[in-house]
């Protein structure tokens, strides 16, 4: 029985060789690795030489209401995901309820994924629109087509497009029960990356 588990995972693990998957993870790594380390570059030179990122996160805590971040994050969490979910998870260490808050942000990250999956699959009614998201999206469609809930798992737990992953997955009508499955690690996700967050600004 041990024998045909290894040779079950000796066969994915050629598959996703041979498919492209690791070098996929890789080159969209790097990509995302410079608007990270530009972001990092930013925080560092404002904490030192224009106020702390605890005092502008205070302020922004005192001068924007919570429904409105909430609401701007939920948005981009739908919309191919434009703003770096680690800011928000830096704003909720100074909110009255920090583990409150990153939970519900959490939640919202993963709400947003799901609205992008039945969008996509909404977008199969509409002919037009689905022609031209298609042409636009073509590469992102066809490794879905390879990949699946992997694909959905890597989005969910690494800085790369999980909107994007959930709208193709809902253009290929990847099955329910999965989708909900591979895409519920978002909360993964920020459980680490809030203990990271909230121990480097502690």
């Amino acid at each position: 029985m041990q024998k045909h588990k290894k040779s079950k995972l000796r066969l994915l693990h050629q598959y996703y060789k041979y498919t492209g998957f690791y070098r996929f993870i890789w080159e969209n790594t790097k990509k995302a690795l410079l608007p990270i380390l530009l972001f990092i570059a930013v925080l560092l030179f404002i904490n030192y030489r224009v106020m702390s990122i605890n005092d502008m996160l205070l302020y922004i805590t005192n001068n924007l209401s919570d429904t409105l971040i909430f609401t701007v994050f939920l948005i981009s969490e739908s919309f191919l995901g434009l703003l770096p979910p680690d800011i928000f998870i830096a704003w909720t260490k100074n909110s009255e309820s920090p583990l409150l808050y990153l939970t519900f942000l959490a939640f919202l990250s993963f709400s947003g994924g799901v609205f992008s999956y039945y969008f996509g699959r909404t977008l199969l009614l509409i002919p037009k629109i689905n022609n031209y998201l298609e042409g636009r999206m073509t590469k992102h469609i066809q490794n879905m087509q390879k990949w699946g809930g992997l694909l959905i798992a890597v989005g969910a737990l690494l800085p790369l497009p999980f909107a994007m992953a959930c709208l193709a997955a809902g253009m290929i009508r990847f099955s329910e029960r999965y989708f909900f499955l591979f895409a519920s690690l978002r909360f993964l996700r920020f459980v680490i990356y809030g203990y990271a967050i909230y121990s480097a600004l502690s």
